[in-house]
């Protein structure tokens, strides 16, 4: 009987749910209701989405500015002087303590801004509620505050760039004593505060979002959505909202401290400090405990960048090889240990603080097991591949760049996993190659995809395939030319960060690999103008897009090519199978949609 009960006020809670939304078509949205503050999940991942595109723009040209003092140091660019003027570049020469702050706000804004608010803040924000069956979010008031303390958060990290002292200069991990003390260099006055304030109210943001994922996808699945029958890609994100959720507020506390030893004089992370041979105050703290933090954030913070493109990229493999996904649970699997592994990894970026050989070799160990569930996951990617129908669309090839970028970075890291390697390594080029071509590379390959795949369903319209392909072909060559090379300038003991190497004559022969790379990069950069110029002209000129343009399963392309509340205008759609049925033997089309009823003796995918 409590059973009957209970599913009769789901009923009725369905019911009531679709009539408040009928209601609301009633209701004629204003300006700033519709564009501005949004409710409504797709508006909000547009939002993301713009913003994101704005961010990488910027963090894209800081990273041609000092590549090319890397390149040609000490040459005079007019650019240069144009952008930051005689204080930070007096005659085009950039200035040492802008080249510092260069680097930093180019990773912060890369690692944070785009990586994890542009991809998971878009595509968790459009994907969620359209392949769960859900009319919107748990919380439409959440989602919006989510998005607005992201877009103050990035107007603040943007204004530090203009005050007297310049923006943070500590590196995009800010490890003290550096940032702790505002007299060690400009970089640590009010633009390292600014940085605080910042990355505080983005982990507001992505606690805000995180909660709100998950709770959609556990509370709002529609009927006959088993977990076993969600999309690899809600899985993803439902993945890393947790890693967030668990992780992102130890950052908070390692910020907290950090701005009480700047403005309240205390002694978490500062001990024996001399500045200009004048000893300070403060005893007793260690940077040791700042790391630890950090990194307890800090490498959760790679999966959480790395899973929503590896579920977008399982989505779109599957959609355009014509084949079921390969291991759809293994896929899954894989996911949750990579996750669980990924909060016990942490040491591998401190083996050098003079940590104990056995806590060292326990980092090794574990470090080296999170190569298991990654090579499942490239391995399941390659055999869905194999004898398939492949479409070689935009996010189809951007798609397989990511399963190539995920191999070529993960078997660097290998080596940096194992200690007796990495201190040889350690701080030089090699870690900049392994970290951007395993997290930077991967998931702006899969940010891609996913925009090349689901631009249909945020502008109703289509993105041109030409120029999508040559998008394509530039960014990987100049990708792979920017980052393979450093692996050998870290081989060959390049320091990361300096501002130049003319004062170590070992290194005078390696300047030609230092060219090579930055004209790569100049390359890369402009090649995404043409990204940009389709992505615009298309959101208002390009061709209107047919209901399923690519003949997938999953339920967003069951909603009404238009943009209304509550995706669906009439009752939410019945699930009877898994996400995956293409080219199954005795159907009339090679793809099944997931609301199409099993057939008698017909077997649905997640279950096996």
């Amino acid at each position: 009987m409590a059973s009957e009960k209970h599913t009769e006020l789901e009923k009725e809670h369905i019911v009531h749910h679709d009539h408040v939304h009928d209601h609301d078509h009633e209701h004629h949205e204003t300006f700033v209701t519709k564009y501005i503050f949004s409710q409504d999940h797709k508006m909000i991942s547009r939002q993301f989405l713009i913003t994101a595109i704005i961010m990488a723009v910027v963090a894209m040209t800081m990273s041609v500015i000092f590549r090319m003092q890397l390149a040609w140091p000490g040459e005079k660019f007019a650019f240069v002087h144009a952008l930051l003027g005689d204080k930070w570049a007096k005659d085009g020469i950039l200035d040492p303590d802008m080249y510092l702050a260069l680097v930093t706000i180019h990773g912060t804004i890369m690692v944070f801004f785009v990586l994890t608010g542009g991809l998971s803040g878009t595509f968790s924000n459009l994907l969620i509620p359209y392949q769960i069956g859900a009319r919107d979010m748990a919380s439409g008031f959440l989602n919006m505050l989510s998005y607005w303390f992201f877009f103050v958060s990035t107007c603040i990290m943007m204004a530090s760039c203009f005050i007297e002292d310049g923006p943070a200069s500590a590196g995009w991990t800010i490890y003290p004593p550096l940032s702790a003390l505002p007299e060690a260099i400009p970089g640590s006055k009010l633009g390292m505060t600014m940085w605080l304030i910042s990355m505080t109210l983005f982990v507001i943001s992505a606690l805000l979002g995180g909660l709100n994922y998950i709770i959609t996808i556990i509370n709002l699945r529609t009927k006959g959505m088993k977990m076993t029958r969600m999309p690899l890609t809600c899985w993803a994100f439902l993945i890393t909202a947790i890693l967030g959720v668990l992780s992102f507020p130890v950052l908070v506390s390692a910020v907290l401290l950090l701005i009480m030893d700047r403005s309240f004089h205390t002694s978490f992370y500062l001990s024996d400090i001399y500045i200009g041979g004048r000893p300070l105050d403060n005893m007793g703290g260690s940077p040791i405990l700042f790391e630890h933090l950090f990194w307890f954030l800090g490498h959760p913070e790679v999966y959480i960048v790395l899973l929503p493109a590896l579920g977008i990229t399982s989505e779109v493999i599957a959609t355009n090889s014509r084949k079921p996904i390969f291991g759809y649970r293994a896929m899954i699997g894989s996911m949750l240990a990579i996750g669980f592994l990924s909060f016990i990894v942490w040491g591998h970026h401190m083996f050098m603080t003079g940590m104990s050989p056995f806590l060292g070799s326990v980092f090794v160990f574990t470090t080296l097991l999170i190569a298991i569930p990654s090579a499942v996951k490239a391995f399941n990617y390659i055999t869905t591949l194999w004898k398939g129908n492949i479409q070689f669309t935009p996010a189809m090839l951007f798609s397989i760049g990511l399963v190539s970028s995920f191999i070529t970075g993960g078997v660097t890291g290998i080596i940096l996993a194992d200690s007796t390697l990495d201190i040889n390594v350690h701080d030089t080029y090699f870690v900049v190659a392994h970290f951007h071509i395993v997290m930077g590379l991967s998931a702006i390959f899969g940010m891609f995809a996913g925009v090349y795949h689901w631009f249909p369903k945020l502008f109703l319209r289509m993105m041109n395939k030409k120029l999508g392909l040559i998008h394509f072909w530039l960014t990987f060559v100049c990708a792979y030319a920017v980052f393979f090379p450093m692996h050998f300038l870290g081989l060959a003991g390049v320091p990361r960060r300096y501002y130049t190497n003319s004062a170590f004559p070992m290194f005078d022969n390696l300047v030609d690999i230092n060219e090579i790379v930055t004209i790569a990069a100049i390359i890369g950069a402009l090649s995404q103008g043409i990204f940009l110029f389709n992505f615009f002209y298309s959101i208002f000129r390009g061709e209107k897009a047919p209901q399923n343009p690519w003949n997938s399963n999953t339920l967003e392309w069951t909603t009404p090519m238009a943009n209304i509340h509550g995706n669906w205008p009439e009752a939410l759609p019945e699930v009877h199978r898994w996400p995956y049925d293409y080219s199954k033997p005795g159907k009339q089309k090679d793809f099944v949609p997931q609301t199409v009823p099993l057939e008698e003796g017909e077997h649905d995918g997640g279950e096996h």
